[in-house]
């Protein structure tokens, strides 16, 4: 049912401290030793800079960018790079490689990456593991080599070991959906994950709350107040009073009164995500076939997620709370977030990938097939945390414990949805969905 609810102000006023030099050092430590390589090689760019950033606080701003881990560690940078170089929270040499740079930059110092990495230290019959930004399944792949880095680095590797070498796709440690090392962060992590996600959901409040008709789209989203976070996907907005498009962002269309509208708003850490209409209200029918029976899928969501419960059943407790209704997910009821925004996903028909403490999620159940006029999606980020990493928490960002103490009783005081200790929101209010964006405190209530 809808009801009114105050949106709660429970939020952090201050970003909290970021990972220090020792947590960067043990990460890259795990790495090297879970890919069990005489070398593993980091490939980021500015589209994919998540696994570089996690490793050394570096994220390529303008062009690539290599971490080289081995008997010796480096990083490899472009002509750009060299002026960025002091974002490192990691202690190793900064070697130049100007085929990084841009095209048309100079390359006279050092253009060939195959040179660097020999002076580097890599030699012949290297055993290298390649990180690129994602990896493929068995049943996708046509070899076995590193799939989702440029053929360029891997032409450099060779090159630098004469030829004689062996190649090892090892992004799996860092990106697995259970035992990747992006899939389960430190307190420091979640922390810096914790602020992001408040971040985003208020800035799309903003936009929910100052949208009206006869706004242009762009008009809408400078309410949400950008201040510079580092995006984790480009901000989303558009209305129209057929179907909207969730990914396109805003234009200069004039919004009218009844449009279907959406917003999503995505820092690194945290996406947030509303739909609804721009009225001050939806007919009865809209909230009894589809804003209930969306919700009842985010109830199970919330309330199934717990440490060891597995993704399968994650994905069978959505779709069977979504038994018989007009609609169905576009893709996983939910994925791991992290500096991107979406790492992987346990969440997946069947999976045996479990909940562990660490895990970054977003709750993201997106609708599809809604008739002309209609949207519905509320997408929110979560923590999940073991008893040891909630006191770490609580004990280092007291100010962050207050407020996600404060969530979890907003959640089950005012919008009827219990979550186990484990289920900490990071958002203002996870799941707090206003369908009529006219009237944002009327909202549903699992009643």
């Amino acid at each position: 049912m809808l009801a009114q609810r105050a949106m709660p102000h429970f939020a952090m006023s201050e970003a909290p401290q970021g990972p220090i030099a020792t947590v960067y050092a043990k990460r890259i430590a795990d790495l090297y030793a879970q890919a069990g390589c005489d070398w593993v090689v980091v490939y980021g760019d500015r589209e994919h800079s998540a696994d570089i950033t996690y490793l050394s606080n570096f994220d390529p701003r303008f062009e690539e960018a290599i971490l080289v881990l081995g008997p010796q560690h480096a990083f490899v940078v472009g002509n750009e790079g060299l002026g960025y170089v002091s974002m490192l929270r990691i202690d190793v040499p900064v070697y130049l490689s100007q085929s990084l740079g841009l095209m048309g930059q100079d390359r006279a110092q050092a253009p060939r990456l195959s040179a660097v990495l020999h002076t580097i230290g890599m030699r012949a019959g290297a055993r290298v593991g390649v990180v690129g930004w994602k990896y493929l399944e068995p049943e996708e792949r046509d070899d076995d080599l590193p799939a989702f880095v440029p053929s360029m680095v891997l032409s450099a590797i060779r090159a630098a070991c004469g030829g004689n070498c062996q190649l090892v796709d090892v992004t799996q440690c860092m990106t697995h959906p259970q035992h990747g090392l992006r899939s389960r962060n430190d307190a420091a992590q979640l922390a810096q994950f914790a602020w992001a996600a408040q971040r985003s959901a208020q800035a799309v409040d903003r936009i929910v709350r100052g949208t009206l008709p006869g706004m242009s789209e762009y008009q809408a989203t400078t309410a949400m107040q950008y201040a510079g976070d580092p995006l984790n996907c480009h901000v989303m907005m558009s209305g129209d009073v057929q179907a909207v498009v969730g990914l396109r962002s805003p234009s200069g269309r004039l919004l009218g009164h009844g449009d279907a509208v959406t917003t999503a708003v995505g820092f690194r850490g945290g996406l947030c995500c509303r739909a609804g209409t721009l009225a001050a209200s939806v007919a009865d029918v809209v909230v009894r076939e589809y804003v209930d029976v969306y919700m009842r899928a985010q109830v199970a969501w919330y309330q199934t997620l717990a440490i060891g419960v597995s993704g399968g059943a994650m994905h069978a407790a959505v779709l069977n709370a979504l038994a018989g209704a007009a609609f169905s997910p576009a893709l996983n009821p939910g994925h791991l977030g992290s500096i991107d925004e979406w790492s992987h996903t346990p969440i997946r028909p069947g999976s045996a990938d479990r909940i562990v403490s660490g895990m970054l999620l977003q709750c993201d159940i997106i609708p599809t097939q809604t008739p002309a006029g209609i949207a519905i999606n509320c997408e929110d980020a979560v923590a999940v945390a073991d008893a040891p990493l909630r006191a770490e928490l609580a004990q280092d960002y007291p100010v962050l414990w207050a407020a996600i103490e404060a969530r979890r009783s907003y959640m089950r005081e005012a919008l009827g949805i219990v979550l186990a200790a484990e289920v900490l929101p990071l958002s203002l209010a996870n799941a707090r969905y206003a369908p009529a964006w006219l009237a944002p405190d009327y909202v549903w209530v699992n009643a």
